[in-house]
């Protein structure tokens, strides 16, 4: 069996306001699939549906076969990096990692490892709250890693990285997938996306406009940024 994300038929209402409309696509194992779409188009939606923070009117989004609120120790199984750290500022590198390891029953030895990988062990006493964004965008993904999970889940991973920064995600993103993992990302910074995506998802007015894998998404045309714009009829991208 695939560990893939599964995200079939949803819809989503609010009042007489469709939102959402039978959004259908896959994120595969070994893969990065880039979900795009302008601001408003309901990309963020689609997502807090997945990770269990709303409901879908219909349809259904699933990882591996499942609904996130079903997983039990979800860290260990999806690691995600959405809408900020997500701790006190007065906290602790260690501190936060520490609490959100021992929540899902992961070894304390683990903090090393991801603090490693993403290059931040040298602000391991440092308080969130006087982190950069690029150092959050790290701590950030050091939780989402602290499980070793299958599934990693990223919106907008690149905001605040330095150049140096980019070049690391780029050969990090690759890395995971090469290993297998099933990644599913966001990110305004087209170039960035196409420099590490295998599949792309674009979203727009609450339809999927575009799917498929990169080559055939991109028909002929020079960059991913061409083909954004020219299906999104250039209205301009805010992630």
């Amino acid at each position: 069996m695939e560990h893939n994300i599964e995200i079939k038929g949803v819809n989503k209402n609010y009042g007489k306001n469709q939102i959402l409309s039978d959004i259908s696509f896959e994120a595969k194992e070994g893969r990065v699939t880039a979900f795009l779409g302008p601001n408003g188009a309901g990309k963020s939606t689609t997502l807090r549906i997945l990770l269990g923070l709303d409901r879908a009117s219909s349809g259904s989004a699933r990882i591996d076969g499942k609904a996130y609120s079903k997983l039990k120790n979800p860290l260990t199984k999806v690691g995600v990096s959405f809408d900020g750290v997500g701790a006190p500022s007065d906290r602790t590198v260690y501190q936060h990692l520490r609490i959100v390891a021992a929540s899902n029953g992961i070894s304390k030895s683990r903090i090393e490892n991801v603090l490693n990988i993403t290059d931040i062990k040298h602000k391991v006493s440092a308080k969130v709250g006087n982190l950069s964004l690029g150092e959050g965008q790290r701590l950030g993904i050091a939780t989402a890693l602290l499980g070793d999970p299958q599934f990693l889940i990223l919106d907008e991973p690149t905001n605040g990285l330095d150049p140096r920064g980019i070049r690391w995600f780029r050969e990090f993103i690759k890395g995971q997938a090469k290993a297998g993992k099933t990644v599913l990302l966001s990110s305004h910074i087209l170039s960035e996306v196409e420099a590490v995506t295998d599949d792309v998802v674009i979203i727009n007015k609450g339809h999927i406009i575009s799917k498929g894998n990169l080559n055939t998404v991109m028909k002929g045309l020079s960059s991913l940024e061409d083909v954004f714009f020219s299906l999104t009829d250039g209205s301009g991208y805010n992630g």
